[in-house]
Formats: C-alpha cells, sequence, structure tokens
C-alpha cells in the first residue's frame, strides 16, 4: 500500500500525458483526413495503346501526364511487317480506354489482338481513315494505297484533334488541357509544313529516288518528283525479290545522275536495298536515311524535322 501511495501522482501524471498525446493525434488525423476529402483523389490516368511509337508520341504530347501509352512497337531496329504480339501487350490492350492504328493494312494485328483480348469499350482512332487518303485523295504507290500517313503533316494535325477528343471522352474534366495541348502540336507542325513550302519553291520538280514509298507523302509536298521503278519499291516494301530488270533501272538513276537525292529506309535495310545505297554513294548522289518508327531520343516533332531539313540539305548541294 505504501509503495502504491508513493506512485500514485506519477501514475495520474503519465495517464493525462498520454490522453492529450492520444487527443492530438485523433486530431491531426482527422484535419490530414479533412484535407484530402477537399483536394479529392488523384485523378488516375487514362490507359492507351499506339500500334507504334510515333502515334504512341503524340499520344503522350497531348495527353501529357494524364495518360499512360503503351506502344506495341517502339524498337527502332524492329521491322514493323514482323510484330509479333506478347502478353505485356495483350494485356495492355484488355485495358486499354483509347487505341491508336495506323490502318491501311498497314497494323492489321491490331484488330486481331482487340477482337482475341475481348476489349470491345475502347475508343479505336484510325489514322488511314482520318486522313481521308483510302477514299481515293490518296498519295499513290504503284497504283496502290501508300499507308505510310504519320509522313503526311496535315493528316497529323487531323489526327491530334481526334487524339484530343478521345482522351477528352475518356476524361471530360481534362478536355481543356487535351485540345489546348493539340493546338500546341499543331502549330508546331505548321512550321515544318512551312519548311516543306520553302523547299518546294526553290526546288519544284526535282527527282529522287526512295527505296520504298515510306517518305513518299514528305517528298510530294516538297514538289519532288519520285523516279523509282514502282516494283522495285513495292517489291522492297513487300519483302519479295526485285527483278534483275527493276534493279538495273534503279541503280542507272544514279551512275546516269538522274535524280538528286536517295531517301532510304534503314530499318527494312537488305542486299538489294544495300546495292542501290552504294550506287548512290558512289555516283556522289546524296543519301537521306529515314525510319517508319521514332529513334531513340526524338520526339515525333524532332524526328520530322530532323529528316525534312536532311532532304533539304541534300537537295540544296
Amino acid at each position: 500500500m505504501h509503495l502504491l501511495a508513493v506512485r500514485s501522482p506519477f501514475l495520474i501524471v503519465a495517464v493525462a500525458l498520454a490522453l492529450a498525446l492520444a487527443c492530438g493525434c485523433a486530431g491531426s488525423s482527422g484535419a490530414e483526413s479533412r484535407a484530402n476529402s477537399r483536394s479529392g483523389p488523384p485523378s488516375s490516368v487514362i490507359p492507351v495503346v499506339a500500334s507504334t511509337n510515333v502515334y504512341g508520341n503524340v499520344v503522350e504530347q497531348i495527353g501529357g501526364a494524364k495518360v499512360k501509352v503503351v506502344s506495341l512497337i517502339g524498337d527502332p531496329a524492329q521491322d514493323p511487317h514482323s510484330y509479333e504480339a506478347s502478353t505485356q501487350n495483350r494485356l495492355a490492350l484488355s485495358k486499354a480506354k483509347v487505341v491508336v492504328e495506323n490502318g491501311g493494312g498497314y497494323d492489321d494485328f491490331v484488330g486481331g489482338m482487340l477482337r482475341s483480348v475481348e476489349n470491345s469499350s475502347p475508343t479505336v482512332i484510325n489514322a488511314v481513315q482520318v486522313s481521308g487518303m483510302a477514299s481515293g485523295k490518296a498519295s499513290k504507290a504503284g497504283g496502290q494505297l501508300n499507308e505510310h500517313v504519320w509522313y503526311d503533316l496535315p493528316t497529323m494535325g487531323r489526327l491530334a484533334d481526334r487524339i484530343a477528343a478521345a482522351l477528352a471522352g475518356a476524361a471530360p474534366a481534362d478536355s481543356e488541357v487535351f485540345r489546348h495541348n493539340a493546338a500546341t502540336f499543331k502549330g508546331k507542325l505548321a512550321v515544318l509544313e512551312k519548311t516543306e513550302k520553302q523547299v518546294r519553291a526553290g526546288h519544284e520538280g526535282a527527282a529522287v529516288a526512295v527505296t520504298e514509298p515510306v517518305p513518299l507523302y514528305m517528298t510530294e509536298a516538297m514538289g519532288l518528283r519520285n523516279k523509282t521503278p514502282a516494283d522495285f519499291s513495292q517489291a522492297v516494301e513487300e519483302g519479295s525479290d526485285v527483278s534483275a530488270r527493276s534493279l538495273q533501272q534503279t541503280l542507272t538513276l544514279f551512275t546516269d545522275q538522274q535524280v538528286k537525292a536517295l531517301v532510304y529506309n534503314k530499318q527494312t535495310a537488305g542486299p538489294q536495298t544495300e546495292k542501290v545505297k552504294a550506287a548512290a554513294e558512289g555516283s556522289g548522289i546524296p543519301v537521306v536515311a529515314v525510319t517508319e518508327t521514332l529513334p531513340r531520343g526524338e520526339d515525333y516533332l524532332s524526328w520530322m524535322n530532323t529528316q525534312i531539313h536532311a532532304l533539304k540539305s541534300a537537295l540544296d548541294r
């Protein structure tokens, strides 16, 4: 009893302190809870799948931090025509709210994958349909649709608006952000279009050769003539053998100085295109490299700017 009587004042103080601390913590927790309630939960990002990193990057420029983009083809060393679906890509596609594909037969695997993962809810944007090229206003290569519409700058401007609208449909509260970013993107496209017009003013009618139809929208915007035999570039694009006659006609373009530049798709190079490249270099004809997907360290606008100015420099020589 004596020991308990001596210690009781200390016990009372300790209990009081504990109660005070408990009340303080409860008050702090309540304040934090009220603050979190006022600010609301963090907004979720929109899952987007793009067939290539070209379209994926455009989505990122328009959506910013409000999108999470998976590009099915993103390796600049990979031939887009030999794509094989991975489990991770199928999973991403099954959750996507927006899907951006090229269309025109370029990336038919997207539609097949969408059907296999049974995702019927995403907004699917087809760049060829946006371009209007499939309805007969297309740049033609050997009488066929040239599906490489990302080299057509006006198409990419329309695509930016369509992407902004699709993202706004998924996140209406952020629609103004998406529209603003699309307008900024189109403003930068306008600068590139101005450069193409400058090239046209100085070199309209100049002849060039290409290994594939990939850059033809760009060369046509510059007013350049493609002198490559149609069956040569078509065979290269389809991965089939080029006839000896067609190959010789193409090589003659350089040995006879019939063209001012060779626009060379380095992403799908092979023995025959390498022979063409060597003939151009051996004849002092500038070779301008292009690709189908973004090189590392580039975004869509910087990539296009690099290629447009490379061709301009070749023609100015």
